[in-house]
Order: C-alpha cells, then sequence, then structure tokens
C-alpha cells in the first residue's frame, strides 16, 4: 500500500466497514427483517437503518469535528470534512438474497472526494482508495492487489454494464442509452456499485446510470480515478455532483459522451 495523507481516516474507515459487515451478513436473508417503502417507493430495511446508525456513532467518537452525510438520516456537522455514507447500495438485492449490495463509505474535503471503501461482505469483496496512493481490492489493507482501469481503447471493443433500462426511459433518455449499447462489444447489467468498480478493476470498461445521488458516488470516484479511470455525470461533469454517472477507463470517455449528452444531439 502507497501512504497518503489520509492513512489513518482509511484505516477508520476499514475498522467501521468490518464492523457494519458483521451487521449487514447477520441481517442478509434474515427471516424477520423488516422492510419499508421509502417517501421515493425505495425500499429500506432495518439493516440499512441500523448500518448507518453504526457508522455515524463511530464517527461520532472518532472524528466529532467532522461532518456526516447519509441516505437515511439528516445531515450532521459542519466543516470541511464530510463523510457520505450509504449504509446498503442495492437494498432491493439485499431484501430479496441477491449478494450484490455493499456499504460505501466516503470522506470529503473540501467537497472533493479524497477517500472511498466500498464493502461487499455477502461477495467477499472490499475496494478502497485514498487519494494519491492508488486503488486497491483485498480482504484487508495487508492483503491487497492493486486496481488498474482496462486499456480498450475503441467502444466497439467495450463492456458496458448499466442497472437497468427503465430509468434511462423516465428520463427520455433511452435512445441514447440504446445507441450507446449497439456501439459496444457487450452489455451486461451488473448493477449499483459493482458496474462502476469492475471498471476501476478492469473487467468493464464503461458503466453509466441516468440518476444517483451523493451518496451512491461519492466512495466510488476515487476508486475509479485512482485507478485511472474517469468519473462524470452523463453530461461530463466531473465527480459525484452531477447526479448521474459515466464511469469509464478513460480512453472512451469522450466517445461515450457524445452519445450519452442530450446537448451533443442538438
Amino acid at each position: 500500500m502507497m501512504r497518503s495523507g489520509y492513512d489513518d481516516d482509511l484505516r477508520l474507515a476499514h475498522v467501521i466497514a468490518d464492523q457494519v459487515d458483521s451487521l449487514t451478513m447477520s441481517r442478509f436473508k434474515a427471516l424477520d427483517l423488516a422492510v419499508e417503502t421509502k417517501p421515493d417507493t425505495t425500499p429500506v430495511s432495518d439493516a440499512d437503518r441500523s448500518a448507518e446508525q453504526m457508522i455515524r456513532s463511530q464517527l461520532s467518537r472518532t472524528r466529532p469535528r467532522d461532518a456526516v452525510h447519509g441516505e437515511e438520516m439528516g445531515d450532521t456537522g459542519h466543516g470541511p470534512r464530510q463523510w457520505v455514507v450509504d449504509p446498503i447500495d442495492g437494498t432491493k438485492n439485499f431484501v430479496r438474497g441477491v449478494p450484490v449490495w455493499a456499504t460505501l463509505i466516503a470522506l470529503l474535503d473540501a467537497g472533493e472526494p479524497v477517500l472511498g471503501v466500498v464493502s461487499a461482505p455477502a461477495l467477499g469483496r472490499r475496494w478502497w482508495a485514498a487519494k494519491g496512493s492508488g486503488a486497491w481490492t483485498g480482504r484487508s489493507l495487508s492483503s491487497a492487489t492493486r486496481l488498474h482501469v482496462s486499456g480498450v481503447g475503441r467502444l466497439a471493443d467495450a463492456s458496458l454494464s448499466y442497472s437497468s433500462l427503465s430509468g434511462w426511459e423516465e428520463r427520455g433518455r433511452l435512445e441514447h442509452f440504446l445507441r450507446l449499447t449497439r456501439s459496444v462489444w457487450r452489455t451486461r447489467a451488473y448493477g449499483d456499485f459493482w458496474s462502476h468498480v469492475m471498471v476501476a478493476e478492469g473487467s468493464v470498461d464503461l458503466s453509466c446510470e441516468p440518476e444517483l445521488a451523493l451518496h451512491d458516488m461519492a466512495a466510488l470516484v476515487p476508486i475509479v480515478t485512482e485507478a485511472g479511470g474517469r468519473f462524470t455525470s452523463v453530461q461530463g461533469e466531473p465527480g459525484p455532483y452531477g447526479g448521474s454517472a459515466l464511469v469509464s477507463n478513460g480512453k472512451l470517455h469522450d466517445a461515450a459522451l457524445q452519445i450519452l449528452d442530450p446537448l451533443l444531439e442538438d
């Protein structure tokens, strides 16, 4: 592992992820799992809320001066350092017993995502990065393999991952998305966080989603960029603030943007 100015924060994020993994795995496929529907009609389980509460409790003890933004609870704190957490990314998978879900923990410093940990215990996988120290995968900090994006340079040779068609259709962007799918070699709907970390590890070349929140993306940005990739919105805005995501190995990004970006169509 290479060192960065966020080593202590990265170690803390791993410790928290270990604790949350134990909690979420104890509730995964639990017969008494309680699931509710949020106002936006997406599901939330007791595990989501318990996991976020656990993360917030740890951060309040260990980083009391830092702000926290999470999916399930209100923002707390002020200042330049803000932790952004998604307790279970892939809740629909979680509640149905599909193992593709993860806890996402990010640190923003003055708005820049400088650290990200994505822990998927049901898959037995974890990915992480800190600014300037590369992107990594493995079971722990001490047993890690460095990530690097693929070298694929043509859309015709590229593998593309996404979550679903419905989001693109709801936003009137389905034809643009389908045009992209027809331009690439292969498409698979690995979905959620998994699409994007697979770009970072070079097994997928492109991934995109038409609508995502900050907590969906913040932890992924350092992992993708430290692996040598690019992370923008589908309109090309860098980082996790554009409300959508286009993730690539960098070589394919501009070509994919030209297909997806409505402004380039007009």
